[in-house]
């Protein structure tokens, strides 16, 4: 059997496929940009025909790459930014609106008036969620409800709902399949992640019918197998999981206590309780880290709406750096002397705040600030509100000790500065792997691991690598002193 895995990464910004082989080596990649939609203040939006073609694409351009055909591939894994969904024709597979993205603040009077109802404690029991539009339920509402006939024809069984995996899933496998995992499920605002189940009172106060949503299974299972005419050959679907969740996998994080952060367009940090579901008290979320052969590991999560974004607002917003990978030299030429913060609130504030009110704010310039101190703020704005999820988990868990390693993915952690910076404020080591590509390599594993082409998880994690790690080196006073500033800003930018 070969050992080649195809992982189909669906970004927010992008669309990748990485192919990867028996020695889990990257051996092909393909990658395209697709449009950013902003049809109104506070709202993103995809094409999802976009976002198809640009999967296909990369596909056949990371096998092309390698030289490789479909036919050698033993496994396609699929990983996804979460949240964001898509209605589409049961017969066509045409989308009925553009996706929502999870980005998307439409929903917030939606989800206001629910809190004022009281029902937030209903659905954060069940699910492990709280009333933010963030999350995907909303939006599937928001569709069903601002599209001409689309209620109707949902009641009448016309139309499927589902994240970004279970589109991708309907069209690679031609219609035939209509699935997700329990990870993608977890993030919908009705799935009861207790029961492992979608949610009927839940589903009815959201007004959604049960039969628009697909079917959860395990993160390594059958997901159905392409057309052959997409790629020259069919390849089984054998692995999905959310991107966050994706990188706890590809991070090896699979004991209770261990924990990844993932540093893209947003931060988001998962603490695995192993199977221990963990009602947070410091309005953390309590998710689904992954589903194996039936049996569920849960975590405490972090999400942060505003990590590389701000760098991209200061190339592109400020133009104050001509590419994402100066921001740390430009930071390291800052006064240090100058306490400048970044309140990066241009979505609202996630955890643990959960304001979606709140909006970005700049404090403590002086004549003297300047681009190297804009930079050293956005950059620490990441690491100040990692420090603020850390703190809360430390709360919430015991499990969280002291000693916790985080270990760390995605484009911003390339840059030496901003990790030592984070190791720094967080007063905790940082670990960075030899493979960054860790979202991918995860949705791999899941599919490879399946197929009986990769290793099983205790193996697979002895395969885990240390590139460097970043030991705190800021003095007690300094980081006190520091986090005091960053406090009050946040104080100081919060809606209420």
């Amino acid at each position: 059997m070969t050992g080649l895995v195809l992982a189909i990464d669906q970004g927010t910004t992008s669309s990748r496929a990485i192919l990867f082989d028996g020695a889990m080596k990257v051996v092909g990649t393909g990658q395209k940009e697709f449009a950013q939609y902003y049809p109104a203040s506070g709202w993103v939006e995809h094409d999802p025909e976009e976002i198809w073609s640009s999967v296909v694409s990369t596909a056949r351009t990371a096998l092309r790459k390698a030289g490789r055909t479909a036919a050698e591939v033993a496994a396609i894994g699929i990983t996804n930014q979460r949240e964001t969904v898509v209605v589409w024709d049961r017969q066509t597979g045409k989308p009925i609106h553009n996706a929502i993205v999870w980005q998307d603040r439409r929903t917030a009077p939606l989800c206001a008036r629910l809190k004022k109802q009281g029902l937030e404690p209903k659905f954060t029991r069940k699910t492990g969620l709280l009333l933010d539009p963030y999350f995907s339920g909303t939006k599937i509402a928001w569709i069903l409800d601002k599209v001409k006939g689309a209620r109707k024809r949902a009641e009448r069984g016309e139309l499927l709902a589902g994240t970004i995996d279970s589109f991708l899933i309907w069209r690679l496998t031609g219609g035939k399949v209509h699935a997700t995992d329990a990870t993608n499920a977890s993030r919908t605002l009705v799935y009861d992640i207790a029961r492992n189940a979608w949610d009927e009172e839940l589903l009815g106060i959201l007004g959604i019918p049960a039969r628009l949503l697909p079917e959860v299974k395990d993160c390594s299972d059958d997901f159905g197998i392409t057309e052959k005419k997409l790629f020259g050959s069919e390849i089984r679907i054998l692995g999905v999981a959310g991107d966050q969740q994706a990188a706890t996998i590809g991070q090896a994080c699979f004991e209770p206590g261990m924990m990844k952060s993932t540093y893209g367009t947003g931060c988001f940090a998962l603490l695995n309780t192993g199977a221990d579901m963990v009602r947070s008290k410091n309005r953390l979320l309590t998710t689904i880290a992954y589903r194996l052969d039936g049996k569920t590991t849960y975590a405490l999560e972090g999400s942060i709406f505003v990590a590389g974004a701000a760098v991209q607002w200061l190339r592109d917003g400020l133009k104050i750096i001509g590419k994402a990978a100066h921001s740390g030299e430009l930071a390291a030429k800052a006064d240090e002397t100058q306490n400048v913060y970044l309140v990066p609130a241009f979505v609202g504030l996630g955890a643990p705040h959960w304001d979606a009110d709140a909006r970005g704010a700049i404090f403590g310039l002086t004549r003297n600030s300047g681009p190297a101190e804009f930079a050293r703020a956005a950059l620490e704005s990441v690491a100040y509100q990692s420090r603020d999820l850390l703190d809360a988990m430390k709360k919430d868990w015991k499990g969280a000790s002291a000693q916790t390693v985080l270990r760390v993915d995605g484009g911003m952690v390339a840059s030496d500065w901003t990790m030592q910076r984070l190791a720094d404020i967080l007063d905790a080591p940082v670990d960075r792997p030899t493979i960054l590509e860790t979202t991918a390599l995860g949705a791999a594993w899941l599919a490879g691991s399946r197929a009986g082409a990769w290793p099983q998880a205790a193996e697979f994690a002895r395969s885990w690598a240390l590139d460097r790690r970043f030991e705190p080196t800021m003095d007690a006073a300094t980081r006190d002193a520091r986090l005091k500033g960053w406090r009050d800003a946040v104080r100081r930018t919060l809606s209420a």
